[in-house]
């Protein structure tokens, strides 16, 4: 697995953001405002092009949280998938991959994470705006190509904690990489390996970064060919629980 998920506002990383209101994983996350709301960019990059701060050392961590008490209150979440992607995957493909990793996390709760989801061509990623009120997964250029995916989390992460909460989120899935199914074609960025992951980031988990932490689905590095983070780990079933019950 090689990849790592940083965030960047206006390419610097806003460190007393960060501090000031606890999110676990302060190499991978800051926040910016949007509109009165708390935006969080999770950046998903490949084998060796980023590296985390201080390496991958420091205390076994079996899972973390994108900030304390940050979660859905309102469920199960909707969203809506944009199946148009430059490699020829079929509609079918593409929303199988994307609901069987939401279903991953599903299956671990007593909650009902993610209920029905849509297939909108025009759905788009909205990171670099403003919400719009919808949960949306597509595929999209981005100009660095050492980006595999992006997930932009918006939600109130401050004050108390029963006040905190995500309230919408959306994935972008680089076209610069070729998708599919890794377990056919190893060269390829396995599409549900990655939906998995980033679903994560939507629950409200964080990455990891200590070899303690390799078999993690939350695990921050990716690379083609991988689709160990298909199925969740001991660490990432008790981050969920944590946030949504047994």
């Amino acid at each position: 697995m090689k990849g790592i998920c940083r965030f960047f506002v206006s390419t610097t990383i806003i460190a007393t953001l960060v501090f000031s209101i606890g999110l676990a994983a302060t190499v991978n996350a800051a926040t910016d405002k949007d509109g009165g709301k708390d935006k969080v960019v999770f950046i998903h990059y490949k084998d060796g092009t980023v590296k985390p701060a201080g390496g991958g050392g420091g205390k076994a961590q079996t899972y973390t949280f994108l900030a304390k008490g940050v979660k859905w209150k309102a469920l199960p979440v909707t969203y809506v998938i944009n199946p148009t992607n430059e490699d020829g995957l079929s509609s079918d493909f593409v929303a199988t991959a994307i609901s069987g990793g939401a279903e991953e996390w599903d299956a671990y709760t007593s909650d009902e994470l993610f209920g029905s989801y849509s297939m909108d061509v025009n759905a788009s990623y909205d990171g670099g705006a403003s919400a719009d009120g919808r949960n949306e997964i597509v595929f999209g250029s981005y100009l660095d190509s050492r980006v595999i995916a992006i997930t932009t989390i918006w939600g109130y992460f401050g004050g108390p904690v029963q006040y905190r909460s995500i309230v919408e989120t959306d994935i972008l899935f680089n076209n610069y990489f070729s998708w599919g199914d890794a377990a056919v074609a190893a060269t390829k960025m396995d599409l549900q390996n990655i939906a998995t992951h980033e679903i994560g980031h939507v629950a409200g988990l964080g990455d990891l970064y200590t070899t303690s932490a390799l078999e993690e689905t939350m695990y921050g590095y990716s690379t083609q060919g991988e689709t160990k983070k298909r199925t969740l780990n001991a660490g990432d079933i008790l981050g969920v629980r944590a946030l949504y019950g047994n």
